[in-house]
Protein backbone atom coordinates (compact mmCIF):
# COMPACT_ATOMS: atom_id res chain seq x y z
CA UNK A 1 0.00 0.00 0.00
CA UNK A 2 2.67 2.74 0.98
CA UNK A 3 4.32 1.30 -2.37
CA UNK A 4 1.56 2.43 -4.36
CA UNK A 5 1.12 5.44 -2.60
CA UNK A 6 5.16 6.49 -3.03
CA UNK A 7 4.58 5.54 -7.07
CA UNK A 8 1.79 7.34 -7.42
CA UNK A 9 3.47 10.58 -5.38
CA UNK A 10 6.83 10.16 -7.51
CA UNK A 11 4.18 10.10 -10.83
CA UNK A 12 2.40 12.85 -9.80
CA UNK A 13 5.84 15.16 -8.58
CA UNK A 14 7.54 13.73 -12.59
CA UNK A 15 4.47 15.09 -14.04
CA UNK A 16 4.30 18.24 -12.39
CA UNK A 17 8.13 18.91 -13.01
CA UNK A 18 7.23 18.26 -16.47
CA UNK A 19 4.45 20.93 -16.58
CA UNK A 20 6.99 23.21 -14.35
CA UNK A 21 9.69 22.91 -17.27
CA UNK A 22 6.92 22.73 -20.55
CA UNK A 23 5.79 26.44 -18.86
CA UNK A 24 9.16 27.75 -18.36
CA UNK A 25 9.86 26.75 -22.15
CA UNK A 26 6.70 28.17 -23.37
CA UNK A 27 7.54 31.31 -21.83
CA UNK A 28 10.15 32.79 -23.82
CA UNK A 29 7.68 31.45 -26.99
CA UNK A 30 7.11 34.54 -29.22
CA UNK A 31 5.98 32.92 -32.95
CA UNK A 32 4.60 29.83 -34.16
CA UNK A 33 7.88 28.05 -35.25
CA UNK A 34 9.25 28.45 -31.87
CA UNK A 35 5.64 27.27 -30.25
CA UNK A 36 6.12 23.88 -32.48
CA UNK A 37 10.25 23.48 -31.57
CA UNK A 38 9.07 22.98 -27.92
CA UNK A 39 5.50 20.90 -29.16
CA UNK A 40 7.12 18.71 -30.86
CA UNK A 41 10.42 18.06 -28.48
CA UNK A 42 8.13 17.02 -24.78
CA UNK A 43 5.40 15.65 -27.47
CA UNK A 44 7.98 13.22 -28.94
CA UNK A 45 10.88 12.85 -25.76
CA UNK A 46 7.97 11.85 -22.90
CA UNK A 47 4.65 10.65 -24.52
CA UNK A 48 5.74 9.47 -28.16
CA UNK A 49 3.17 11.68 -29.87
CA UNK A 50 4.84 12.37 -33.30
CA UNK A 51 2.01 13.90 -34.64
CA UNK A 52 -0.50 16.84 -34.14
CA UNK A 53 -2.67 18.98 -35.19
CA UNK A 54 -4.28 22.61 -33.67
CA UNK A 55 -6.99 24.12 -35.02
CA UNK A 56 -7.89 27.99 -33.56
CA UNK A 57 -10.85 29.46 -33.20
CA UNK A 58 -12.10 32.39 -36.51
CA UNK A 59 -13.23 35.65 -35.59
CA UNK A 60 -16.79 34.59 -36.34
CA UNK A 61 -17.05 32.03 -33.80
CA UNK A 62 -18.25 29.79 -35.69
CA UNK A 63 -15.57 28.19 -37.59
CA UNK A 64 -12.31 27.18 -36.76
CA UNK A 65 -8.90 27.68 -38.63
CA UNK A 66 -5.68 25.81 -38.75
CA UNK A 67 -3.15 27.02 -36.69
CA UNK A 68 -0.35 24.22 -35.75
CA UNK A 69 0.78 20.62 -37.29
CA UNK A 70 3.62 18.88 -37.11
CA UNK A 71 3.46 15.21 -38.92
CA UNK A 72 5.74 12.45 -39.85
CA UNK A 73 6.24 12.24 -43.66
CA UNK A 74 5.10 14.59 -46.68
CA UNK A 75 1.91 16.05 -46.28
CA UNK A 76 -0.52 13.76 -48.17
CA UNK A 77 -2.27 14.41 -50.95
CA UNK A 78 -5.95 14.04 -49.78
CA UNK A 79 -8.83 16.18 -49.39
CA UNK A 80 -9.19 15.24 -45.40
CA UNK A 81 -5.96 17.02 -45.10
CA UNK A 82 -6.52 19.82 -46.77
CA UNK A 83 -10.17 20.50 -45.24
CA UNK A 84 -8.26 20.19 -41.83
CA UNK A 85 -4.98 22.57 -42.38
CA UNK A 86 -8.01 24.42 -44.51
CA UNK A 87 -9.08 28.37 -43.10
CA UNK A 88 -12.71 27.23 -42.27
CA UNK A 89 -13.71 24.22 -40.24
CA UNK A 90 -17.70 23.93 -39.17
CA UNK A 91 -17.86 23.65 -35.55
CA UNK A 92 -21.36 22.31 -34.60
CA UNK A 93 -22.36 19.00 -35.69
CA UNK A 94 -18.95 16.93 -35.51
CA UNK A 95 -16.37 16.22 -33.47
CA UNK A 96 -15.31 19.44 -33.15
CA UNK A 97 -18.52 20.65 -31.35
CA UNK A 98 -18.14 17.37 -29.34
CA UNK A 99 -14.89 18.14 -27.69
CA UNK A 100 -16.00 21.85 -26.87
CA UNK A 101 -18.68 20.32 -25.09
CA UNK A 102 -16.02 18.72 -22.77
CA UNK A 103 -14.11 19.81 -20.15
CA UNK A 104 -11.62 16.41 -20.50
CA UNK A 105 -10.30 15.04 -23.46
CA UNK A 106 -12.61 12.68 -25.72
CA UNK A 107 -11.29 10.12 -27.88
CA UNK A 108 -13.14 8.81 -31.05
CA UNK A 109 -12.12 5.18 -32.79
CA UNK A 110 -11.90 6.20 -36.46
CA UNK A 111 -14.21 3.04 -37.28
CA UNK A 112 -16.82 4.59 -35.42
CA UNK A 113 -16.36 7.76 -37.53
CA UNK A 114 -16.33 5.67 -40.60
CA UNK A 115 -19.88 4.28 -39.57
CA UNK A 116 -20.91 7.80 -39.41
CA UNK A 117 -21.22 7.97 -36.00
CA UNK A 118 -19.38 11.24 -36.11
CA UNK A 119 -19.11 14.02 -38.75
CA UNK A 120 -15.46 14.47 -39.23
CA UNK A 121 -14.70 15.91 -42.97
CA UNK A 122 -10.92 15.16 -42.12
CA UNK A 123 -11.22 11.41 -41.44
CA UNK A 124 -9.61 10.27 -44.81
CA UNK A 125 -6.05 12.16 -43.49
CA UNK A 126 -6.17 10.16 -39.96
CA UNK A 127 -7.11 7.11 -41.48
CA UNK A 128 -4.15 6.86 -44.51
CA UNK A 129 -2.27 8.12 -41.59
CA UNK A 130 -2.73 4.98 -39.92
CA UNK A 131 -4.32 6.37 -36.89
CA UNK A 132 -6.85 3.75 -35.59
CA UNK A 133 -7.86 6.63 -32.62
CA UNK A 134 -8.10 10.56 -32.67
CA UNK A 135 -8.12 12.65 -29.11
CA UNK A 136 -9.41 15.80 -29.10
CA UNK A 137 -8.70 18.90 -25.90
CA UNK A 138 -9.91 21.96 -26.01
CA UNK A 139 -7.79 24.66 -25.37
CA UNK A 140 -9.35 27.77 -23.70
CA UNK A 141 -7.69 31.17 -22.31
CA UNK A 142 -9.48 31.87 -19.09
CA UNK A 143 -12.57 30.15 -19.91
CA UNK A 144 -12.94 31.11 -23.28
CA UNK A 145 -12.42 28.18 -25.71
CA UNK A 146 -9.58 29.38 -28.43
CA UNK A 147 -8.94 26.06 -30.34
CA UNK A 148 -8.39 22.56 -30.42
CA UNK A 149 -5.24 19.97 -30.02
CA UNK A 150 -5.76 16.72 -31.98
CA UNK A 151 -2.90 14.10 -31.42
CA UNK A 152 -3.26 9.94 -31.02
CA UNK A 153 -3.28 8.77 -27.83
CA UNK A 154 0.28 8.04 -27.15
CA UNK A 155 1.48 7.48 -23.45
CA UNK A 156 -0.42 10.79 -21.87
CA UNK A 157 -2.94 10.50 -19.71
CA UNK A 158 -6.24 12.63 -19.69
CA UNK A 159 -4.99 14.65 -16.43
CA UNK A 160 -1.73 15.20 -18.01
CA UNK A 161 -3.05 16.34 -21.23
CA UNK A 162 -5.43 18.72 -19.96
CA UNK A 163 -2.50 20.11 -18.00
CA UNK A 164 -0.43 20.55 -21.14
CA UNK A 165 -3.41 21.76 -23.10
CA UNK A 166 -3.64 24.76 -20.69
CA UNK A 167 0.12 25.95 -21.08
CA UNK A 168 -0.41 25.25 -24.91
CA UNK A 169 -3.80 27.42 -24.79
CA UNK A 170 -1.59 30.36 -22.98
CA UNK A 171 1.14 29.96 -25.21
CA UNK A 172 -0.81 30.03 -28.52
CA UNK A 173 -2.74 33.27 -26.73
CA UNK A 174 0.43 34.90 -26.42
CA UNK A 175 1.75 33.96 -30.19
CA UNK A 176 -1.52 35.75 -31.76
CA UNK A 177 -0.52 38.82 -29.66
CA UNK A 178 2.51 39.15 -30.87
CA UNK A 179 1.17 38.48 -34.53
CA UNK A 180 -0.99 41.37 -33.85
CA UNK A 181 1.05 43.45 -32.86
CA UNK A 182 3.63 42.99 -35.54
CA UNK A 183 1.17 43.73 -38.03
CA UNK A 184 0.34 46.73 -36.34
CA UNK A 185 3.85 47.74 -36.00
CA UNK A 186 3.92 46.90 -39.87
CA UNK A 187 0.75 49.42 -40.88
CA UNK A 188 2.65 52.09 -38.79
CA UNK A 189 5.89 51.67 -39.94
CA UNK A 190 4.08 52.17 -43.40
CA UNK A 191 2.23 54.62 -42.72
CA UNK A 192 5.27 56.10 -41.21
CA UNK A 193 7.51 55.55 -44.62
CA UNK A 194 4.06 57.18 -46.39
CA UNK A 195 4.20 59.93 -44.94
CA UNK A 196 7.90 60.75 -44.93
CA UNK A 197 7.75 60.35 -48.42
CA UNK A 198 5.11 62.69 -48.99
CA UNK A 199 6.90 64.79 -46.50
CA UNK A 200 9.85 65.09 -49.04
CA UNK A 201 7.83 64.90 -52.23
CA UNK A 202 5.78 68.13 -50.44
CA UNK A 203 8.87 70.01 -49.16
CA UNK A 204 10.64 69.13 -52.89
CA UNK A 205 7.35 71.17 -54.42
CA UNK A 206 7.64 73.76 -52.30
CA UNK A 207 11.41 74.19 -52.36
CA UNK A 208 10.88 74.62 -56.38
CA UNK A 209 8.64 77.72 -56.10
CA UNK A 210 10.67 79.21 -53.00
CA UNK A 211 11.43 82.53 -54.22
CA UNK A 212 12.90 85.43 -51.67
CA UNK A 213 13.28 89.03 -53.15
CA UNK A 214 16.96 90.10 -54.34
CA UNK A 215 18.28 86.50 -54.09
CA UNK A 216 18.94 84.80 -56.69
CA UNK A 217 19.56 80.85 -56.78
CA UNK A 218 17.34 77.88 -58.48
CA UNK A 219 20.29 75.51 -57.28
CA UNK A 220 19.60 72.66 -55.14
CA UNK A 221 22.41 74.67 -52.40
CA UNK A 222 20.31 77.23 -52.26
CA UNK A 223 17.28 76.12 -52.19
CA UNK A 224 18.23 74.25 -48.95
CA UNK A 225 18.89 77.80 -47.56
CA UNK A 226 15.65 79.09 -48.96
CA UNK A 227 14.06 76.23 -47.03
CA UNK A 228 15.67 77.12 -43.81
CA UNK A 229 14.88 80.55 -44.33
CA UNK A 230 11.02 79.78 -44.72
CA UNK A 231 11.15 77.76 -41.30
CA UNK A 232 12.53 80.51 -38.92
CA UNK A 233 11.53 83.52 -40.44
CA UNK A 234 8.32 83.87 -39.07
CA UNK A 235 9.65 82.89 -35.80
CA UNK A 236 11.75 84.89 -33.55
CA UNK A 237 14.09 83.07 -32.59
CA UNK A 238 18.01 84.17 -32.87
CA UNK A 239 19.48 83.36 -36.11
CA UNK A 240 23.20 82.99 -36.91
CA UNK A 241 24.30 83.47 -40.73
CA UNK A 242 27.86 81.87 -41.94
CA UNK A 243 29.46 82.05 -45.09
CA UNK A 244 32.43 83.64 -46.38
CA UNK A 245 32.74 86.89 -47.66
CA UNK A 246 30.02 88.34 -50.40
CA UNK A 247 28.38 85.31 -49.65
CA UNK A 248 25.18 87.76 -49.09
CA UNK A 249 24.94 87.25 -45.62
CA UNK A 250 22.92 91.07 -44.97
CA UNK A 251 20.32 89.99 -48.11
CA UNK A 252 19.66 87.07 -45.85
CA UNK A 253 19.33 88.71 -43.10
CA UNK A 254 16.99 90.93 -44.79
CA UNK A 255 14.92 88.20 -46.37
CA UNK A 256 14.29 87.07 -42.55
CA UNK A 257 13.16 90.35 -41.35
CA UNK A 258 10.80 91.08 -44.38
CA UNK A 259 8.89 87.45 -43.78
CA UNK A 260 8.64 87.89 -40.14
CA UNK A 261 6.37 89.45 -37.47
CA UNK A 262 8.75 92.20 -36.94
CA UNK A 263 8.22 93.35 -40.56
CA UNK A 264 6.73 96.16 -39.29
CA UNK A 265 9.68 97.87 -37.51
CA UNK A 266 13.45 98.74 -38.41
CA UNK A 267 16.02 96.31 -38.97
CA UNK A 268 18.98 97.82 -37.89
CA UNK A 269 22.70 96.93 -38.87
CA UNK A 270 25.63 97.04 -37.45
CA UNK A 271 28.85 96.11 -38.68
CA UNK A 272 30.73 95.16 -35.86
CA UNK A 273 34.30 94.91 -37.99
CA UNK A 274 33.70 98.65 -38.60
CA UNK A 275 33.28 99.87 -34.88
CA UNK A 276 36.08 101.84 -33.13
CA UNK A 277 37.12 100.93 -29.95
CA UNK A 278 35.97 104.11 -28.20
CA UNK A 279 32.41 104.42 -29.88
CA UNK A 280 31.83 100.64 -30.04
CA UNK A 281 29.64 100.29 -26.29
CA UNK A 282 27.74 103.84 -27.08
CA UNK A 283 27.12 102.62 -31.05
CA UNK A 284 25.31 99.76 -29.27
CA UNK A 285 23.84 100.97 -26.15
CA UNK A 286 24.04 104.65 -26.59
CA UNK A 287 25.17 107.28 -23.87
CA UNK A 288 23.78 110.09 -21.43
CA UNK A 289 24.79 113.50 -21.81
CA UNK A 290 28.16 114.00 -19.96
CA UNK A 291 29.19 110.48 -19.82
CA UNK A 292 32.19 110.99 -21.04
CA UNK A 293 34.27 113.92 -22.90
CA UNK A 294 32.63 114.30 -26.24
CA UNK A 295 29.19 113.33 -25.17
CA UNK A 296 27.83 116.93 -25.83
CA UNK A 297 24.25 115.20 -25.38
CA UNK A 298 21.96 111.97 -25.65
CA UNK A 299 22.24 108.91 -27.72
CA UNK A 300 20.39 106.37 -28.76
CA UNK A 301 21.99 103.14 -29.63
CA UNK A 302 21.34 100.71 -31.94
CA UNK A 303 19.15 98.41 -29.45
CA UNK A 304 16.64 101.14 -28.84
CA UNK A 305 16.29 102.02 -32.47
CA UNK A 306 15.80 98.37 -33.48
CA UNK A 307 13.44 98.29 -30.59
CA UNK A 308 10.56 95.88 -31.88
CA UNK A 309 12.41 95.50 -35.01
CA UNK A 310 15.43 93.30 -36.01
CA UNK A 311 19.35 93.97 -35.12
CA UNK A 312 21.43 92.59 -37.64
CA UNK A 313 24.56 91.94 -36.37
CA UNK A 314 27.09 91.98 -39.06
CA UNK A 315 30.85 90.38 -38.89
CA UNK A 316 29.80 89.58 -35.19
CA UNK A 317 33.37 87.57 -35.06
CA UNK A 318 35.18 91.31 -34.54
CA UNK A 319 33.16 91.92 -31.60
CA UNK A 320 35.65 93.35 -29.29
CA UNK A 321 35.86 91.22 -26.20
CA UNK A 322 35.03 93.83 -23.69
CA UNK A 323 31.96 94.48 -25.73
CA UNK A 324 30.98 90.74 -26.21
CA UNK A 325 29.38 89.81 -22.35
CA UNK A 326 28.13 93.83 -22.43
CA UNK A 327 25.97 91.92 -25.57
CA UNK A 328 25.80 88.70 -24.43
CA UNK A 329 24.02 90.26 -21.00
CA UNK A 330 21.38 92.14 -23.42
CA UNK A 331 20.58 89.25 -25.16
CA UNK A 332 20.02 87.16 -22.06
CA UNK A 333 18.33 90.22 -19.81
CA UNK A 334 16.67 91.99 -22.94
CA UNK A 335 18.00 95.28 -21.70
CA UNK A 336 20.52 97.56 -21.83
CA UNK A 337 22.06 100.33 -19.73
CA UNK A 338 23.27 103.91 -21.52
CA UNK A 339 26.75 104.67 -20.88
CA UNK A 340 26.36 107.13 -18.13
CA UNK A 341 22.62 106.10 -17.08
CA UNK A 342 21.16 105.15 -13.98
CA UNK A 343 18.89 102.48 -14.81
CA UNK A 344 18.31 99.66 -17.24
CA UNK A 345 15.99 100.00 -20.11
CA UNK A 346 14.02 96.72 -21.40
CA UNK A 347 14.30 96.27 -25.28
CA UNK A 348 12.38 93.70 -27.52
CA UNK A 349 15.01 93.17 -30.98
CA UNK A 350 15.45 89.81 -33.00
CA UNK A 351 18.96 88.98 -33.24
CA UNK A 352 20.11 88.17 -36.27
CA UNK A 353 24.31 87.63 -36.80
CA UNK A 354 26.28 86.89 -39.06
CA UNK A 355 30.39 86.46 -39.62
CA UNK A 356 32.71 84.65 -42.23
CA UNK A 357 34.77 83.37 -38.99
CA UNK A 358 35.27 80.18 -37.59
CA UNK A 359 33.35 80.84 -34.42
CA UNK A 360 33.66 77.47 -33.14
CA UNK A 361 37.74 77.69 -33.37
CA UNK A 362 37.28 81.28 -31.94
CA UNK A 363 35.88 79.68 -29.01
CA UNK A 364 38.65 76.93 -28.66
CA UNK A 365 41.09 79.48 -29.13
CA UNK A 366 39.94 81.72 -26.47
CA UNK A 367 38.58 84.50 -28.76
CA UNK A 368 34.95 84.55 -28.43
CA UNK A 369 32.83 83.94 -25.74
CA UNK A 370 31.07 80.77 -25.47
CA UNK A 371 28.57 81.15 -23.77
CA UNK A 372 27.77 84.37 -26.27
CA UNK A 373 28.23 81.79 -29.10
CA UNK A 374 25.44 78.82 -27.87
CA UNK A 375 23.26 82.20 -27.17
CA UNK A 376 23.91 83.58 -30.93
CA UNK A 377 23.88 79.55 -32.77
CA UNK A 378 20.16 79.12 -32.19
CA UNK A 379 19.38 78.43 -35.49
CA UNK A 380 22.20 78.53 -38.21
CA UNK A 381 21.76 79.11 -41.86
CA UNK A 382 25.24 78.39 -44.25
CA UNK A 383 25.52 80.19 -47.22
CA UNK A 384 27.64 78.20 -49.97
CA UNK A 385 30.26 79.72 -51.51
CA UNK A 386 29.72 80.90 -55.63
CA UNK A 387 32.37 78.13 -56.52
CA UNK A 388 29.71 75.62 -55.09
CA UNK A 389 26.62 76.58 -56.69
CA UNK A 390 28.13 77.54 -60.35
CA UNK A 391 24.87 76.24 -61.62
CA UNK A 392 23.26 80.04 -60.76
CA UNK A 393 26.36 81.87 -62.48
CA UNK A 394 24.65 82.18 -65.50
CA UNK A 395 20.85 83.71 -63.39
CA UNK A 396 23.11 86.18 -61.29
CA UNK A 397 25.42 86.90 -64.43
CA UNK A 398 22.16 88.51 -66.45
CA UNK A 399 20.78 90.07 -63.43
CA UNK A 400 23.84 92.22 -62.81
CA UNK A 401 23.92 92.63 -66.57
CA UNK A 402 20.26 94.16 -66.62
CA UNK A 403 20.87 95.75 -63.41
CA UNK A 404 23.94 97.63 -64.15
CA UNK A 405 23.17 98.12 -68.57
CA UNK A 406 19.71 100.51 -66.91
CA UNK A 407 22.04 102.29 -64.40
CA UNK A 408 24.39 103.39 -66.81
CA UNK A 409 21.74 103.70 -70.20
CA UNK A 410 23.37 100.93 -72.45
CA UNK A 411 21.53 98.46 -73.76
CA UNK A 412 24.13 95.85 -73.52
CA UNK A 413 21.62 92.93 -73.61
CA UNK A 414 23.96 89.32 -73.57
CA UNK A 415 26.88 87.54 -72.85
CA UNK A 416 28.63 85.47 -74.92
CA UNK A 417 29.38 81.91 -74.50
CA UNK A 418 33.14 81.72 -74.29
CA UNK A 419 32.61 84.63 -71.66
CA UNK A 420 30.14 83.00 -70.00
CA UNK A 421 32.15 79.39 -69.85
CA UNK A 422 34.93 81.78 -68.29
CA UNK A 423 32.63 83.26 -65.18
CA UNK A 424 31.69 79.59 -64.48
CA UNK A 425 34.41 78.45 -64.33
CA UNK A 426 36.70 81.30 -62.25
CA UNK A 427 36.90 79.98 -58.68
CA UNK A 428 35.71 83.19 -57.66
CA UNK A 429 37.40 84.03 -54.31
CA UNK A 430 34.86 87.00 -53.54
CA UNK A 431 31.71 85.12 -53.69
CA UNK A 432 28.76 87.33 -55.16
CA UNK A 433 30.00 90.85 -54.16
CA UNK A 434 32.81 89.89 -56.97
CA UNK A 435 30.82 88.98 -59.52
CA UNK A 436 28.81 91.83 -58.66
CA UNK A 437 31.74 94.69 -59.34
CA UNK A 438 33.21 92.45 -62.36
CA UNK A 439 29.63 93.24 -63.79
CA UNK A 440 29.92 96.91 -63.50
CA UNK A 441 33.48 97.51 -64.47
CA UNK A 442 32.22 95.13 -67.77
CA UNK A 443 29.37 97.11 -68.42
CA UNK A 444 31.20 100.44 -67.86
CA UNK A 445 33.87 99.31 -70.59
CA UNK A 446 32.03 97.24 -73.14
CA UNK A 447 30.88 98.95 -76.05
CA UNK A 448 28.10 97.30 -77.99
CA UNK A 449 25.45 95.78 -76.60
CA UNK A 450 26.99 92.10 -75.93
CA UNK A 451 29.78 91.44 -73.63
CA UNK A 452 32.20 89.52 -75.58
CA UNK A 453 35.43 89.68 -73.63
CA UNK A 454 36.12 90.12 -69.12
CA UNK A 455 39.07 90.80 -67.28
CA UNK A 456 39.14 88.05 -64.42
CA UNK A 457 41.86 88.49 -61.85
CA UNK A 458 44.96 86.04 -62.22
CA UNK A 459 45.54 83.82 -59.08
CA UNK A 460 48.71 85.38 -58.72
CA UNK A 461 47.88 88.83 -59.14
CA UNK A 462 45.35 87.86 -56.12
CA UNK A 463 48.34 86.73 -54.09
CA UNK A 464 50.12 89.86 -54.69
CA UNK A 465 47.91 92.00 -53.61
CA UNK A 466 47.07 89.93 -50.33
CA UNK A 467 50.60 89.74 -49.57
CA UNK A 468 50.46 93.88 -50.13
CA UNK A 469 47.24 94.12 -48.18
CA UNK A 470 48.86 92.05 -45.36
CA UNK A 471 52.42 94.03 -45.13
CA UNK A 472 50.36 97.49 -44.91
CA UNK A 473 48.42 96.37 -41.32
CA UNK A 474 47.49 99.80 -39.83
CA UNK A 475 46.70 100.59 -36.10
CA UNK A 476 43.00 101.24 -34.91
CA UNK A 477 43.29 104.78 -34.94
CA UNK A 478 44.93 105.54 -38.34
CA UNK A 479 42.00 102.67 -39.58
CA UNK A 480 39.40 105.43 -38.16
CA UNK A 481 41.12 108.11 -39.83
CA UNK A 482 41.01 106.37 -43.35
CA UNK A 483 37.30 105.23 -42.35
CA UNK A 484 36.38 109.27 -41.61
CA UNK A 485 38.44 110.44 -44.59
CA UNK A 486 36.62 108.15 -47.04
CA UNK A 487 33.10 109.34 -45.26
CA UNK A 488 34.07 113.23 -45.87
CA UNK A 489 35.30 112.48 -49.30
CA UNK A 490 32.02 110.60 -49.99
CA UNK A 491 30.26 113.77 -48.28
CA UNK A 492 32.64 116.88 -50.21
CA UNK A 493 33.35 117.42 -47.52
CA UNK A 494 29.98 118.23 -45.57
CA UNK A 495 29.74 116.91 -41.72
CA UNK A 496 26.16 118.14 -40.74
CA UNK A 497 22.78 118.43 -41.82
CA UNK A 498 21.13 115.92 -44.40
CA UNK A 499 23.71 113.81 -46.20
CA UNK A 500 26.78 115.11 -44.17
CA UNK A 501 29.44 113.09 -42.82
CA UNK A 502 28.08 112.58 -39.38
CA UNK A 503 24.77 111.49 -40.07
CA UNK A 504 26.11 108.79 -41.88
CA UNK A 505 28.78 107.68 -38.93
CA UNK A 506 25.44 107.89 -36.79
CA UNK A 507 27.48 110.37 -34.17
CA UNK A 508 26.92 113.45 -33.06
CA UNK A 509 28.27 116.61 -35.16
CA UNK A 510 30.16 117.92 -32.05
CA UNK A 511 31.47 114.34 -31.74
CA UNK A 512 32.85 114.34 -35.05
CA UNK A 513 34.34 117.61 -35.62
CA UNK A 514 35.99 116.36 -32.07
CA UNK A 515 37.47 113.81 -33.98
CA UNK A 516 38.62 115.16 -37.03
CA UNK A 517 40.69 117.89 -34.69
CA UNK A 518 42.37 114.62 -32.50
CA UNK A 519 43.14 112.91 -35.26
CA UNK A 520 44.29 115.99 -37.37
CA UNK A 521 42.77 115.44 -40.78
CA UNK A 522 42.95 119.11 -42.77
CA UNK A 523 39.99 119.82 -44.56
CA UNK A 524 42.63 121.08 -47.65
CA UNK A 525 44.13 117.52 -47.69
CA UNK A 526 41.14 115.61 -48.58
CA UNK A 527 39.46 115.06 -51.85
CA UNK A 528 42.46 113.66 -52.77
Amino acid sequence: MNSSIKTASASAEKENSLLLSFSNDLATVRSQDELKVVIQRYFYTHFELNEYIITIRNDDGLTYRHFLHDLQGPPPQDEGFRIITGPSMPRDGAMTGAVLLSDEPLIFDIADVKKGKFSFPSESFWRKAGATQIRGMRLKVAGEDIGIIWTQPGRINNQLLMGLSAQIAIAISNVLAYEKIEKQLEKITYYKQQLEEEKTYLQQEIQSKYSFENIIGNGPEMQKVFYLLSQVAATDSTVLVLGETGTGKELIARAIHNRSLREKGLMVKVNCAALPLQLAESELFGHEKGSFTDAHERRIGKFEIADNGTLFLDEIGELPPELQVKLLRAIQEKEIERIGGKSPIKTNVRIIAATNRNLQREVEDGRFRLDLFYRLNVFSITLPPLRERKGDIPELAAHYLSQFSRKTGKTIQHISGSVMKQLINYPWPGNVRELEHLLERTVLITTGNVIRQVHLPKPGQRLMKSIAESEQLKTLEENERDHIIRVLNKCNGKISGPGGAAGILGIPTSTLNSRIKKLGIKKDKLYT
